[in-house]
Order: C-alpha cells, then structure tokens, then sequence
C-alpha cells in the first residue's frame, strides 16, 4: 500500500465514522511509519504506546547520560556550552530516526483524525515547537547560564606554603628589606620564605603557623624588627624565649633568623641521662668545624657547627621547626649557616650572648 503525503490511498475518507477510522487509523499510521523510516523493519504492534514516547523519555533512551547531574559551575564555560548543545540536537536527530516523524503534516493530520493517542503524540513529535523543542531550548538555557557562571576560585586572604604568586614576592622583598633571611625573591613560598615567617611571627609574639593572615601581614607591613640587647661590637644574639638567632653589628639587627633550641626534655646517650637545655649567658666562638660533624655523644649530624659552651653550637640542620626541638644545640637552616660564615663571618672569638 502506498501512502502520498501520510494519507491511505485505499479510499478510506476522512469523512468516514470516528469508530471505524479508531482501528484503520492506527494501521494507516503503522504503514505510514514504516514507509517514512525506510530501514525495511516492521513497527512495534503496539504502535501507539511504543513510537510516540514524550520528549523526557526520548530523551533518556537516546542519551544515556541524560539522567546524570548538569555540568557545575567550576567547569569550563565552553564545556557546559557544548553539552547542551550535543544534549539537544543529539536528541532531536535520534528521535526523527527512531520514530519516523519526517513523515508530512497531513500524515499528523489524517491520523489525528483517527485518534486523540496517536495525534497527539505525533503532534508532539513533528510540531518542531512543541513540547520536544521547548525541553531542547531549556536544556541549553540552563547549560548556558551555568556556564555563564564559571569564573576562577578567588585566591584566599591568606598566604602558605606551596604559593607561587607576585604577592609571595612582595612578602619575600618585604622581609628581605626588614633584614629577615630571605635569599631569593622569586615568587615562590618555600622552606626558606617559610623559616622567615616563622621568624617574622616570632618577633611579633603571633601564633607560628607559617601561615600570613591579617596579624602577620601587618607585622610586616609595620616593619616588625626584634631589638637588639648588646650596644657595641659584633654579636651573635640568641634569643631563647623567642626561639631567635640575630646578627648584630654595634646594637643594629643586620639579620633575623629563626631557631630551635633545646626542648627540656630529658634523654639518654652512651648510658648517660642528660636534659636538652640551652644555657644563658655570655659565652664566645671557641671551636668551629667548616663541614659536616657527628655528634660525639651520636645525637645526629651538625651543618658546619660554631662551639659557643661545652658541646653546645650554633649550626645548620635540615630541621627548624617554629618551637624548641634540640638536644641543647641551636638550630638554624643550613643556608642560614652558610651565611653566618661566608658572609657575615663570626670567627673564634665573636661573642654569643643567650638570653
């Protein structure tokens, strides 16, 4: 049977009764479908309730990922853009495929007549403005007004470790210039602009986090600089209390350093009970040793160490933590360390005051 235009050419007109066109109105759309489609398979049987889904469900069976949640606002805008764009007209083209409606108005018409199931299914299908189109326009509104939202995370009122940013280096420059040891501006928050922090921190009483919030930022804003005890000479100044080494020439503070001295705590070594103190007092360089030293008591090893009292030094090591840590030594890094000696100096015989 052939069909012109969607309607039946076996003579059955359109002014034939609604109960007889019920049933030949379902089978001329049946036989409509299958010549529109043209891929030679017969239509369901039940043509009515299995080639006329609503839009939502066409949706889900041709997009499996229809159901899963819209693109955030994080992503990028061009990303949600084009999933709404594949969303809809993925979904319009498989549902022409699969359900035939490039099948002619007057088809949608014809059949109407034989049903209100089939004609307003296909009235939905085929009227491109209905309901099929509306859900297209809305998908890629709302994909578009996320996508429209997608800006960059606003980088936090406070600066840490692992940062690299130009306000790290107006941090690195500032401390620099206020003589904190800071060797490289580079824009990068490391160890050593870390050790500075915390030294920085220290001077100012704050909490000794690393972390530069308002409290730290001020700190350096104001020019924060611990003062120095001794008037005249060249002295190394270790301050307990504050957990600070500070080179100074003639009661100036040249540099700032951090440090961690003795915890207090107890320990044994080769059979012997010994407690982890730094003393107090005026002391002078009286041994020093240009590399790497073990411990005689084998506490570990000390970067470039300067003898100040008994088996107590000034040297480097690769941990400084913000509080007390050592077995009675003061620690500073070892990059401090080496500018102790090879640029400030501090020979035998420079006195080191503790207080």
């Amino acid at each position: 049977m052939r069909v012109m235009h969607g309607r039946p050419t076996h003579g059955v007109g359109r002014n034939v009764g609604r109960k007889i066109m019920g049933t030949l109105g379902a089978v001329a759309l049946a036989a409509g479908l299958l010549s529109a489609c043209g891929d030679g398979q017969e239509p369901p049987a039940d043509t009515a309730a299995t080639s006329s889904p609503s839009p939502e469900e066409s949706t889900r069976s041709q997009d499996p990922g229809a159901e899963e949640p819209e693109a955030s606002p994080s992503e990028p805008s061009a990303e949600a853009s084009g999933d709404g764009a594949d969303e809809g007209t993925g979904d319009g083209a498989s549902d022409d495929a699969d359900d035939g409606t490039a099948a002619p108005d007057d088809a949608e018409g014809d059949a109407g007549d034989a049903g209100d199931v089939e004609g307003k299914n296909d009235g939905k299908r085929d009227d491109g403005s209905s309901e099929g189109d509306d859900g297209e326009s809305d998908g890629k509104g709302e994909n578009d007004d996320k996508g429209s939202k997608d800006e960059e995370p606003e980088k936090p009122d406070y600066i840490e470790l692992g940062e690299d940013s130009d306000r790290v280096g107006k941090l690195q420059q500032r401390l620099k210039d206020l003589g904190y040891f800071v060797t490289s501006v580079d824009n990068a928050y490391g160890a050593e602009t870390q050790q500075a922090v915390f030294a920085l921190q220290k001077a100012g009483g704050l909490y000794r986090d690393g972390v530069v919030g308002d409290a730290t930022q001020k700190a350096a804003d104001d020019g924060l600089v611990p003062q120095a005890q001794t008037s005249s000479g060249k002295v190394l100044e270790i301050d307990i209390d504050r957990q600070l080494v500070l080179a100074v020439e003639n009661g100036k503070v040249v540099k700032v350093i951090n440090a961690s001295s003795g915890n207090g705590e107890t320990y044994e070594a080769q059979g012997t009970t010994y407690t982890a103190y730094t003393p107090r007092g005026s002391f002078a360089v009286y041994r020093e040793v240009n590399a790497m030293h073990s411990s005689t008591l084998e506490l570990g090893d000390m970067w470039r160490p300067k003898f100040f009292t008994g088996g107590i030094a000034v040297h480097g090591s690769s941990s400084v933590p913000a509080f007390p840590a050592s077995h009675g030594c003061v620690r500073v890094s070892n990059s401090a360390m080496d500018w102790i000696w090879d640029t400030w100096g501090a020979p035998s015989g420079t006195p080191v005051v503790v207080y």
